[in-house]
């Protein structure tokens, strides 16, 4: 390898995507240190991209109406039909959002007969709560953990 250390020649291969018959692969720690500076980036990483892809699917009115009449049915869900009459969306337009929010993985839906039901993945909306707690109101007590609790308890 000349001129190039073994990082730089993996991370080289490994953004071309091909290899190099006269050169042996080498993707080594170097090169996962070299671009992300410690080990635990990544992982943060590949959270806030897809927390931030949750955020955004539910960055709609529409989206957060749907969000909300699902919650409200929760654990049973609803039918798409039932949304689509709560709601007054279309057909085609409440397809659009429900893919977007099962695509994040906020709604999953089970096949009934003819019927598809929407329910709330609970867990997806456990792990964005819990991200946005853990800043607020963790480590800098931006609001009062009792606060949000009287909130949430109606």
């Amino acid at each position: 390898m000349t001129g190039a250390t073994r990082s730089d020649a993996g991370l080289s291969q490994h953004r071309s995507g091909r290899d190099d018959p006269g050169r042996r692969a080498v993707l080594t720690h170097s090169l996962y240190f070299d671009t992300y500076a410690n080990m635990n980036a990544p992982k943060a990483q590949d959270d806030v991209v897809r927390l931030a892809g949750m955020m955004a699917a539910m960055g709609t009115e529409s989206r957060l109406r749907i969000m909300r009449l699902l919650l409200s049915a929760h654990p049973g869900g609803l039918v798409v039909g039932e949304i689509q009459e709560e709601l007054e969306i279309n057909g085609a337009t409440l397809s659009h959002h429900l893919e977007k929010l099962r695509h994040e993985g906020l709604v999953y839906t089970k096949r009934e007969g003819t019927f598809l039901r929407c329910l709330v993945n609970t867990e997806a909306l456990q792990t964005l709560v819990g991200f946005l707690f853990a800043e607020c109101c963790g480590r800098n007590k931006a609001i009062a953990p009792d606060v949000i609790l009287k909130r949430c308890s109606c």
